[in-house]
């Protein structure tokens, strides 16, 4: 009869309906599409590699270029409508060459000396820098000054003259080494830090005497062994021997 034979091909149909997730569920097949679950998802990998690094880089301090003593101030004598001074020592201790760079909120009444300089590794300087105290309008001492001084560094390659157009050229790799606060001191009341100040001084003024000192002279030629040739006098010796046509005369030895 035929309700016979429409009950066992729905029975069939039923059967092979709970069959077929059953199968599949006990030995899965992956899809062409889909990926395997140990196989890392496209893209995923250098994402979240380029975030780490990226956080990373914010936790993670800067690293100097250059070590500053003092390490975050400027001390000034506090003596106003005079113009003081006063000094930092700045010592490249990286193992390249360094330019260094000063910025100040108040270029019109500041000036550094040197502005700039490119250190060698291991080299050290003391800059100067000179400011015009202007006098208060109630002839009290500020207890804060906004004045502020920056310090960038450039790592340069090969031997090459400083100039300030090198950190406009290569700006994505300049670094803020720190932001100086200024900080005035009596000059009349004894303190380490005005002790400090004053040997530091006396060292730059020191080491510019120096720079501008015009170089030794090496000293006479030595020419063979033991005779000894003053340059200047043998050229005079030469002249005069033209002049009155005489030869050439050379010291006895």
């Amino acid at each position: 009869m035929a309700v016979p034979d429409q009950r066992s091909q729905y029975d069939g149909w039923v059967w092979n309906f709970f069959k077929i997730p059953i199968r599949h569920s006990a030995n899965p097949t992956p899809s062409s599409n889909a990926a395997p679950l140990d196989s890392p998802v496209v893209g995923s990998t250098s994402h979240s590699s380029n975030s780490v690094s990226s956080v990373a880089r914010l936790l993670l301090p800067t690293r100097r270029r250059l070590k500053l003593d003092p390490s975050n101030k400027l001390y000034f004598p506090y003596e106003p409508g005079k113009q003081v001074r006063s000094a930092i020592r700045i010592k490249n201790t990286s193992k390249s060459p360094v330019a260094f760079k000063f910025q100040t909120t108040s270029p019109k009444s500041c000036f550094m000396r040197p502005p700039g300089a490119i250190l060698s590794p291991g080299e050290s300087i003391i800059a100067s820098v000179f400011k015009f105290v202007e006098v208060p309008e109630n002839n009290e001492k500020p207890e804060k000054s906004g004045l502020k001084f920056k310090i960038m560094s450039l790592k340069v390659k090969g031997a090459i003259d400083y100039v300030p157009e090198l950190f406009d050229e290569q700006k994505d790799q300049v670094a803020v080494e720190q932001i100086l606060r200024v900080v005035f001191i009596e000059p009349e009341q004894p303190s380490p830090a005005l002790e400090k100040l004053k040997h530091m001084l006396a060292d730059a003024d020191a080491a510019l005497d120096a720079r501008k000192k015009p170089p030794e002279d090496a000293g006479p030629k030595i020419i063979g062994e033991g005779l000894v040739i003053d340059e200047w006098k043998e050229r005079r010796e030469r002249y005069l021997a033209r002049q009155h046509g005489e030869g050439f005369v050379v010291d006895p030895v």
